[in-house]
């Protein structure tokens, strides 16, 4: 249960890393110049967010499986 837990707190907090980074880097390198802010709010929240968030998740069950041996 302490393993979900944590999951899950990594997962939040990936996705909310991913999100910011997404937002920022659509705005630094995006050549959109009507909507350009939806394109980051959108690319941020359904593309980096949720990748970041599986990483994260991957990442932990990794070092704690390290750990376990």
């Amino acid at each position: 249960m302490k393993t979900f837990g944590l999951a899950v707190l990594a997962a939040m907090g990936g996705y909310a890393i991913g999100l910011i980074s997404g937002i920022f880097l659509i705005e630094a390198f995006s050549n959109n110049r009507h909507d350009r802010s939806v394109e980051a709010a959108m690319t941020g929240a359904v593309v980096v967010g949720p990748l970041m968030a599986v990483v994260a998740v991957i990442v932990l069950l990794v070092i704690r499986a390290r750990r376990a041996q």
